[in-house]
């Protein structure tokens, strides 16, 4: 017994080792003198021999060493995660834009899998899922007892084959079972429509490597169209969950002027503090040299401009958001964003595998935490589609388990804009195609971009065409 406990020391000790030399955690040799914690690894060892000699079917190291790591990065806060060979894939290939699955960005609570936010154009969207639904039985297995990996394989699979999701909604007697169609996941991040003569509309879905310039075509495309210089420009980040950090940077490069910050990170290490202004620097990362902004119409810098956003506007869209906000280039109006005011950085580890670990919080300009809080809106207007038992029910940061703090000291706590709230009429909640709770038909018609019944959309429009009589005058 002595010997087996001496050879799992070193093992854990060896992935102690490794994982602080991957890390490079400067922090790690600023406390190279501090005892190391010899009761609680003691514990740990041997617990992994009692597991090792007792447990009722044989495990193997690898097993229990990888559930180790995994433990110790989910009880960190609810994004930090272990990437095995096949999320950390999973993951690369979703920030090109393609990959299979459901199209739902989802996370752990209290050991269910809850929906932060449908993405537009997927099964999941389709179907009628919604932010905020809780996800407790993939097919006939319970959610509980699985890890988020676990659950995302699950829920992943060859396109085509079907899975029946049980979800918990609140306000619903019963659960609802969804059965949806694994489809490959080709997410068009950045779509525009000129909604009427004059008023330009782009939705964007999702911050991936090219959506700067995939916006900078969208709006070259907008202004070729109406012939003559937008009179209002309405930028929707509603439901979107965020993605990459220098895709925010680019979006809101594109309106704000030439090296005005957008955003910048603070933690602990120095690789943690950045600060990302409108620069080509900040936006090209990896992307070649081509400034895709360059060539963008004038107009573009000025033209009097709304951003929709809401519960499902996550990360990624509130930099956006906040940024915009605070140089007072666009109105934000919607309904309080999701408050993900952190940065995770995926760190590999060999084998290909890796981290992904919460490493900094990140602040708009005028140095506001979005972390559980979120973006407030300068004019507060709630979705008119659902009824009032719904309007509750919207999953934010803070509600996760173990989220990150604010970081904000009561003092230091920087004031939120003024709002202005307009009431939404309220609406019974929409019914799918099959009768049940779900996207109405006419709320998303199939080949539109902008529904009729969009009552958020509409307000946008018509403070725009406002802003345009006063300018007139």
């Amino acid at each position: 017994m002595r010997g087996k406990l001496k050879n799992v020391g070193l093992i854990l000790f060896g992935v102690f080792a490794g994982i602080i030399i991957s890390l490079n955690l400067s922090a790690v040799a600023e406390k190279a003198a501090s005892p190391l914690p010899i009761d609680e690894l003691r514990a740990f060892t041997e617990v992994f021999s009692k597991i090792k000699s007792d447990y009722v079917e044989p495990v193997e190291d690898k097993k229990l060493i990888n559930e180790a790591i995994n433990g110790m990065l989910s009880g960190l806060d609810p994004h930090s995660a272990y990437l095995d060979n096949d999320a950390f894939k999973d993951l690369q290939v979703g920030t090109q834009g393609e990959f299979g699955g459901l199209g739902i960005e989802v996370s752990m609570e209290d050991g269910f899998v809850k929906v932060v936010s449908p993405i537009e154009d997927t099964p999941a969207f389709q179907a009628g899922l919604k932010s905020g639904d809780l996800i407790v039985k993939l097919d006939e297995t319970p959610v509980k007892g699985l890890t988020l990996n676990e659950a995302v394989k699950r829920m992943r699979g060859k396109p085509g084959t079907k899975i029946a999701l049980t979800v918990v909604r609140k306000g619903e007697g019963k659960p609802l079972i969804f059965t949806l169609s694994r489809a490959v996941i080709k997410i068009q991040s950045v779509k525009s429509k000129l909604a009427e003569d004059g008023y330009g509309y782009v939705r964007i879905t999702q911050f991936q490597e090219h959506t700067g310039e995939n916006l900078a075509k969208a709006l070259d495309g907008l202004y070729k169209q109406n012939k003559e210089p937008l009179k209002g420009l309405i930028v929707d980040l509603r439901n979107d969950p965020g993605g990459l950090l220098n895709g925010a940077v680019g979006v809101a490069a594109a309106f704000l002027p030439k090296d005005a910050l957008v955003t910048y990170t603070d933690g602990r290490t120095e690789d943690a503090k950045m600060r990302l202004t409108a620069s080509r620097e900040n936006y090209l990362h990896g992307l070649g040299k081509e400034d895709f902004l360059k060539g963008l119409p004038a107009g573009v810098k000025t033209v009097p401009m709304v951003v929709l956003v809401n519960g499902g506007s996550a990360s990624a869209s509130e930099i956006v958001a906040g940024a915009m906000q605070d140089h007072k280039r666009a109105i934000i109006m919607g309904t309080q964003t999701f408050g993900k005011g952190s940065v995770q950085t995926v760190l590999p580890l060999g084998n290909n595998t890796a981290i992904k670990l919460t490493t900094a919080r990140y602040f708009t300009p005028s140095g506001r935490s979005i972390q559980a809080k979120g973006i407030t809106p300068d004019i507060v207007v709630d979705d008119a589609t659902v009824s009032g038992v719904e309007q509750g029910m919207h999953l934010r940061e803070a509600d996760l388990e173990r989220h990150l703090t604010n970081g904000n000291k009561d003092d230091e706590v920087k004031s939120e804009p003024a709002s202005i709230k307009l009431p939404a009429p309220a609406k019974s909640a929409p019914k799918g195609k099959d009768g049940k709770p779900g996207a109405s038909k006419d709320d998303k018609v199939p080949g539109e971009l902008i529904s009729k019944n969009d009552y958020q959309f509409n307000q946008a429009i018509n403070l725009l065409k406002g802003l345009q009589i006063l300018q007139n005058r």
